[in-house]
């Protein structure tokens, strides 16, 4: 028998309590134990890309992994040369020219910059804008750094820009801060640069940072390039744009990123990293740089997989007769984002979520996981192989034409 805690000594943690429960583990949970009970369960909940990384990326890290020079502490802000590799690709796919030793920084992955971002801009009482649903650490960032998050809607029913508009007028204290991400998880939305046009001129008028999570950068299709926010005169004024070689090189698991614009913005950002990490390890750096100034191939391999993946899904949830569940593609992301079927629909998206893993065998994330905006949609990420994904869609369509409420 373990040791009898006394309640007078419990511990309060007041940033915890904040937290909403965390929606998306309920079906993490479930899928596990499908999983221990020897259920062939199709995950197509996380966005856990499956791809490999470059061979010609992991043989550099490897071979960098070997010089003892790289295993000391390595440098917070990233290497130079990685810093550099970042403003060129700046250059290189928008026209964008930055300063590497003011104006970008490596970071463990945009998830970590952002974080660390907000926690050293955002103070209790300080209002930030963030839309609803979103990438759940644009919410709890604020959070953490005991803000207080307002919630703008983004749906296909509702103009974002004029919601935002909106939501200033009603706001009290006068926001700090906006955080933004597009192309969008988990929505999948698209924007063109006279959004960010937008984006920026609304930013001066009112005073406001912009957080610009821009992970999914170079995952797109049919001819769609997602912009930069830094392409607009002036966003340099207001903004910090976040990148992740997650999707795009396929290096989620190496954590590596970076971030770029404003030169306080960035400095500030410097600071806090200096006191909380020691940065992304050496190799992984050169790692990160090779990826970046090598052949670019890689990238295109996976919009084309992404794309693949995303059609066998679509279009074969979309085949007509009994089973038949119609979503509009993507242009852009690795996720396909679900309206629920009309029968499913008084279910909400976590219980329908539960059938789909229980009874199709396929797991999910429920929308609204990502806030209440998600309700009545479920994401799928596109992480399985097209074989596995046309299996997902024999057992979807089966679980929707017998399944009952």
């Amino acid at each position: 028998m373990g040791p009898v805690v006394s309640a007078e000594f419990r511990h309060d943690f007041d940033k915890l309590r904040r937290l909403p429960p965390y929606v998306l583990a309920e079906v993490t949970q479930l899928r596990h134990a499908a999983r221990a009970a020897g259920e062939d369960i199709i995950d197509l909940g996380m966005g856990n890309p499956d791809l490999p990384t470059p061979p010609h990326v992991v043989e550099k890290i490897a071979e960098s992994a070997t010089h003892a020079r790289n295993h000391r502490y390595s440098a917070s802000r990233g290497v130079p040369n990685l810093r550099a590799a970042a403003s060129e690709w700046y250059q290189r796919n928008h026209g964008v020219e930055l300063d590497p030793d003011g104006e970008v920084i490596a970071v463990i992955g945009a998830k970590e910059g952002l974080s660390h971002f907000v926690l050293v801009t955002i103070g209790p009482g300080d209002v930030v804008l963030a839309p609803d649903p979103a990438y759940p650490i644009h919410q709890y960032s604020v959070i953490f750094s005991g803000g207080d998050l307002r919630h703008v809607p983004l749906n296909a029913e509702s103009d974002f820009l004029e919601n935002l508009q909106l939501a200033v007028q009603r706001t009290w204290p006068k926001p700090k801060l906006l955080i933004l991400s597009f192309p969008h998880n988990p929505t999948t939305q698209i924007v063109d640069i006279g959004f960010f046009e937008q984006i920026v001129a609304f930013a001066k008028e009112h005073h406001l940072m912009v957080i610009h999570d821009f992970a999914y950068a170079e995952i797109c299709f049919e001819g769609y390039k997602p912009p930069s926010i830094l392409e607009v005169p002036g966003a340099r004024d207001v903004a910090i744009e976040f990148l992740s070689l997650s999707k795009s090189h396929s290096m989620a698991g190496w954590r590596v990123g970076f971030a770029a614009g404003n030169r306080e913005m960035i400095h500030a950002l410097t600071r806090i990293k200096s006191y909380l990490d020691y940065g992304i390890p050496t190799p992984i750096q050169v790692g990160a740089i090779v990826a970046l100034r090598g052949p670019q191939d890689c990238v295109k391999q996976n919009c084309d997989e992404y794309q693949a993946r995303r059609d066998a899904l679509i279009e074969g949830l979309g085949q007509v007769g009994p089973g038949q569940w119609k979503i509009e593609k993507p242009l852009a992301t690795m996720f396909v984002w679900a309206p629920i079927p009309e029968p499913f629909r008084s279910l909400g998206s976590l219980e329908f979520s539960k059938k789909l893993l229980r009874e199709a065998q396929v797991a999910v994330a429920p929308g609204i996981g990502f806030g209440e905006g998600g309700e009545g949609y479920v994401r799928f990420a596109l992480v399985e192989n097209t074989h596995r994904i046309r299996q997902a869609v024999r057992g979807i369509r089966r679980f929707l034409k017998t399944a009952t409420l």
